[in-house]
């Protein structure tokens, strides 16, 4: 029994290590190989631990978590398939920078490619989407310090996105002596009794002052903001509003959108003209989900462009001459102050009114769009937001206008509709705060199995699933008519109210703009509440391709 009680104390050095990295939340799905990582990690007094029978949506509670929390949130699986499940949480913390630590157990070399159960090659299996390391068999004959500051080395060389440990195990998994291997624990003396890591990693914290910065701030300059952090938000629309200088902002933003409907309004010659008097684009985060202030970033080269966002990497599809800054943000604008300038952009007002005007006189009918336009007033106090992809977030980036520094999530690195309720579900754990959460039905449909999680939410969560009957973002496409509705849309011709009663949750499906009111009150006094609402297939994207026409 030296092998099991061995592959316990090899474990528990990974998951505390781990801890020393900030790992709080640890999520795992069931499995015998990786018992002694399950078993160190229910003994460690400093870890959360969450459980999901579905690896794929157990992936996306930790991407929802990590979302939340700001923090690494670790996974454990067993060998085999289990492992693979987690690729598209995976490639979505890699495009986004949330940070997971992959444990994945593995069976012995021995037992590889030799049709052994449960066995594939599993070390490189994320590819380019997680750095990984592939850790040896448990040995004393390794020194407890080698693992500890691998484990180390590991997460302070990738402080974004998800990295993979492969840590095969042999057999026999369980008891032992607990006593045992105690010398090889205590050659990292009091490391134990500390807690900082064993090999520790410092990034430069200064940030240089861009030498241009007291020309760049007199000219003629816009705002433009991705996905940032509700602190972020708010102090960027303050310094933008002190240059002077506008601010077209995502729904992910959490400014406020002082210019709402960018979406409507840019579709406007006149209102693209105008923006086009910029002489520099300040962009803070990335990921924006306006089709036409895409385009218009797209057309569009100032004289200096400036993207500003911690995470690595190309962030402009647009491939502008620009100055590429990894930084901080908050440290970046207290580096580079605002001085109060006149505003150069009085038009750019009028045409936000202008689209409001001609989105609320008169409002859509019941729907998806109407949903859209009024989600403020649904929004839980002391809460946060979690918005589906597809047709959901962007009738909500186009015509609504969200509170400033109110916390909004989504999942818009890939934008897939794949694992949205577990992530939403992380976030809730994550924040222990009320959250409201809107999605398509297909997204719902997708990961239906993650409404498991929902019985265990620790504030009042509301999920709307917005049933159009299928995809119909694909009806603002030029998709043939003859094949969209079976090979594009795929209606499912479904309720949801039988999923509601499966998984225990209260379930309401309004048909009317009061009723829907009620039933969202009714929801923040209770746990989780499904809300389904049935709507014309085409209502809203119809409504929002000819939003601002009238």
């Amino acid at each position: 029994m030296s092998c099991s009680t061995f592959n316990r104390r090899w474990a528990g050095v990974i998951l505390e290590a781990l801890t020393r990295q900030g790992v709080r939340h640890l999520c795992i799905a069931p499995g015998s190989r990786s018992a002694p990582l399950t078993l160190a990690a229910v003994a460690h007094p400093r870890l959360i631990c969450h459980t999901h029978f579905d690896e794929r949506g157990l992936g996306f509670l930790a991407l929802g978590l990590a979302k939340a929390t700001r923090q690494p949130v670790a996974v454990i699986v067993t060998s085999g398939t289990a492992v693979a499940n987690l690729y598209p949480a995976i490639i979505e913390a890699k495009l986004t920078g949330e940070r997971l630590v992959i444990l994945s157990a593995d069976r012995p070399p021995e037992l590889i490619d030799c049709g052994a159960n449960q066995a594939i090659s599993q070390p490189g299996l994320f590819a380019s989407h997680a750095a990984t390391l592939n850790l040896p068999g448990p040995s004393p004959a390794i020194s407890a310090r080698w693992l500890v500051s691998a484990v180390d080395a590991l997460l302070g060389q990738h402080p974004f996105g998800a990295v993979h440990l492969n840590c095969p195990f042999a057999e026999p998994l369980y008891g032992g002596d607990p006593d045992a291997f105690q010398h090889w624990w205590d050659t990292l003396g009091n490391w134990w009794q500390s807690t900082q890591p064993w090999l520790q990693y410092e990034a430069e914290a200064d940030i240089r002052v861009h030498e241009e910065w007291a020309e760049m701030r007199l000219k003629r300059g816009l705002v433009v903001v991705g996905k940032v952090t509700p602190e972020e938000g708010k102090a960027i629309a303050a310094w933008a509003d002190l240059l002077g200088w506008p601010l077209l902002a995502d729904v992910q933003s959490q400014t406020g959108q002082p210019f709402p409907f960018a979406e409507i309004w840019l579709r406007k010659p006149q209102a693209r003209q105008v923006l086009s008097q910029a002489d520099v684009v300040v962009q803070f985060g990335s990921h924006f989900v306006s089709k036409q202030l895409t385009l218009w970033l797209a057309n569009h080269q100032p004289e200096a462009w400036w993207l500003i966002e911690p995470v690595p990497g190309r962030r402009d599809p647009a491939h502008h001459q620009s100055c590429r800054i990894e930084a901080d943000i908050l440290r970046w604008l207290a580096a580079h102050p605002a001085e109060k300038c006149m505003a150069w952009w009085p038009q750019i007002a009028r045409f936000s009114a202008a689209a409001r005007e001609a989105l609320t006189t008169p409002p859509p009918p019941f729907g998806e769009a109407l949903l859209a336009q009024r989600l403020s007033d649904f929004l839980p106090d002391e809460g946060a937001l979690f918005l589906g992809n597809s047709l959901t977030v962007r009738l909500v980036d186009a015509l609504g206008q969200l509170p400033a520094g109110y916390p909004v999530f989504a999942s818009r690195g890939a934008s897939g509709i794949d694992g949205l309720i577990a992530t939403a579900a992380g976030v809730q754990r994550g924040t222990a705060k009320p959250l409201l959460v809107v999605m398509g039905d297909l997204s719902a449909l997708y990961d239906l199995n993650s409404l498991a999680l929902l019985r265990q939410v620790t504030a009042p969560l509301i999920l709307i699933v917005i049933n159009n009957n299928g995809g119909q973002i694909f009806s603002l496409l030029p998709t043939p008519e003859e094949a969209r509705e079976r090979f594009f849309a795929m209606p499912q011709h479904i309720d949801f109210s039988s999923a509601a009663a499966m998984f225990g949750l209260r379930y309401a499906c309004p048909d009317n703009w009061d009723d829907l009111c009620t039933a969202v009150m009714q929801g923040w006094q209770a746990q989780a509440t499904l809300i389904e609402l049935r709507v014309a297939p085409e209502q809203g994207a119809q409504f929002l391709a000819q939003a601002g026409e009238r």
